[in-house]
């Protein structure tokens, strides 16, 4: 158990890698419904996000490995996703630049932060962020309509989560 919240972070690395395998190469295995089968890896690996948390704060399972590496694996399975979908022509390329370079920011200032030895934590949007990326993903995937809409929603509250966490660290700094 005590390593369970690790092996869940490390699973949704290696999902996320499949996620984009399948993505990107499944006319090659002859696979259809590629789309269908990505789904459901990129659910799988989402629910490994809520799960690798949960267990590490209620059994008090935190780790400078799971610190460390879950926000990444979190970015790999939103970077393998939407590269994906971009490859295959399914998602707005500016939406997909404007959610990745606020991921890639947000990235960096958490290790300018963490390199100050001060902590800004995260917040609501950060959460709401999250939750709408995967559904516009899972929407895009299952090419359900809406989700263009979708994806633009997420996009907004992504650019507004990171402005959101940009303007607390700088309130910290002063």
């Amino acid at each position: 158990m005590r390593n369970l919240p690790n092996l869940l972070t490390i699973s949704r690395i290696l999902l996320s890698i499949l996620l984009l395998f399948v993505l990107i190469d499944s006319k090659d295995l002859g696979l259809r419904e590629a789309h269908l089968y990505a789904f459901f890896i990129f659910i799988i690996a989402s629910i490994t996000d809520f799960f690798d948390g949960y267990i590490a704060r209620k059994y008090q399972l935190i780790s400078v490995f799971g610190e460390v590496f879950d926000p990444l694996a979190d970015k790999m399975l939103i970077l393998s996703a939407f590269i994906g979908l971009l490859i295959t022509q399914t998602a707005s390329p500016w939406a997909v630049f404007l959610i990745l370079s606020r991921e890639f920011f947000i990235t960096g200032l958490r290790v300018v932060v963490a390199s100050t030895k001060q902590s800004v934590k995260a917040s609501i949007w950060g959460k709401y962020k999250t939750v709408l990326q995967i559904i516009a993903v899972a929407f895009l995937l299952l090419n359900l309509k809406g989700a263009d809409i979708m994806l633009w929603i997420a996009t907004i509250i992504t650019l507004y989560s990171g402005l959101d966490y940009a303007l607390r660290y700088y309130k910290s700094m002063k």
